[in-house]
């Protein structure tokens, strides 16, 4: 018998991160295994839900332009709505309302279980949006506190469970991957030159890629001193940024400043994720020296398209990847990651890189989702011995 899924995230499209693609995916891939899937999430203005699984948006007030995101209010009403669905599973990805709101309806006989997945460096979030010291030390109990909630808790890679040790999780856990939507190839030929003719990307040279958030935790300045070491040593190329963030003006002020405006472009938001396909497709390498992700998507969507990556040793992304082999791994400093792109560029080896990328890191969303799957109905299966 099909399951009855309820997932929870405290971000959804029109506001688009790596957890709100997590959830659009997990949705459909469960969905087209038969499954009848609801995503409860906080009510966004001009939000448009067309697609094919349940949408249910709760009650929610906006929050500043720092933080970016809305707070979901849940209340009797909402909780009643989900309930009225009569969920088999809940799975939080968020430790936030929506952690609150699967707590709200799994107080009653015969409660649904409940999963929690660690996506992200929360202590770090909170320190970027909360400046308040006491505040801060509060919002991570809060945090640890609704983690604690949940009945099985995943992780997305070894490093994010080491994340979660350092909040002052103490509770078992299973790693639980994520995947991508791309599938596996580089997109049609016609349409990757009608892409690179509308963005005028040259074929003349080398192509870098960074897919993301324009936040400086993701260690943008390293990408863009990195580059000047490169550029620095005859090495043409050009470097395309694609995404938006609080911190895009002054990333692109910093870029004119060190005079990299000429090689470096930040496009902005795409949403089409034909268009990001089809930059993966051409780029030659993608960085990503982000120390603070838990995982790796958007390396994974690279992947997906022969692209390799240069990513940090040790970092999360970085799981999975071989160095020289699958990617490229690098200290975290302008002068280590320069070194592996320059000797990277000099031997002639990144396309076969992307090669194995393709075959070794990829993971399909299918594939993780089915396993996802496959640990529900385990969950399941032992949940009435296990239910308090």
């Amino acid at each position: 018998m099909s399951l009855k899924v309820g997932l929870l995230n405290d971000s959804f499209p029109p506001t688009i991160d790596g957890v709100a693609n997590t959830v659009i995916n997990y949705a459909r891939v469960l969905h087209d295994m038969g499954c009848g899937v609801t995503v409860i999430t906080p009510k966004y203005p001009r939000a448009e839900d067309n697609y094919d699984f349940d949408v249910y948006r709760y009650f929610s007030i906006g929050l500043n332009k720092r933080i970016g995101y809305r707070a979901g209010i849940p209340t009797p009403v909402s909780a009643g709505r989900i309930l009225s669905k009569k969920l088999d599973i809940l799975h939080v990805h968020a430790p936030f309302v929506s952690s609150i709101m699967a707590k709200s309806v799994s107080i009653r006989p015969h409660r649904s279980p409940t999963v929690f997945t660690y996506h992200t460096k929360f202590d770090i979030d909170i320190d970027a949006r909360v400046k308040n010291k006491p505040i801060r030390k509060i919002a991570r109990r809060i945090v640890l506190a609704n983690i604690n909630m949940a009945d099985e808790v995943w992780v997305v890679t070894e490093t994010a469970a080491k994340s979660l040790r350092d909040l002052g999780y103490k509770g078992d856990y299973m790693v639980m991957e994520n995947g991508t939507d791309f599938p596996r190839g580089k997109t049609d030929d016609k349409f990757l030159a009608e892409v690179c003719e509308k963005y005028g990307i040259p074929s003349d040279r080398l192509i870098f890629l960074f897919v993301g958030r324009m936040q400086w935790y993701k260690n943008i300045k390293l990408i863009i001193d990195t580059l000047k070491e490169v550029k620095g040593a005859g090495v043409a190329f050009q470097m395309y940024f694609v995404g938006d963030g609080n911190d895009r003006s002054d990333i692109e002020r910093y870029i004119k400043e060190v005079g990299m405006d000429d090689c470096i472009s930040c496009l902005g938001a795409i949403y089409d994720r034909s268009l990001v396909r089809a930059f993966c497709s051409r780029a030659d390498l993608f960085l990503f020296p982000s120390v603070y992700d838990t995982s790796g998507l958007v390396v994974k969507e690279a992947a997906a398209a022969a692209c390799p990556s240069l990513l940090i040793k040790g970092a999360a992304a970085a799981e999975g990847v071989e160095d020289g082999f699958s990617g490229l791994l690098a200290e975290e400093s302008p002068e280590s990651c320069a070194k592996s792109v320059i000797d990277a560029v000099h031997s002639g080896r990144l396309a076969e890189m992307g090669l194995n990328a393709m075959e070794h890191v990829y993971l399909s969303w299918e594939d993780a989702v089915g396993k996802a799957y496959d640990r529900y109905e385990k969950i399941l299966e032992s949940w009435p011995k296990r239910k308090k």
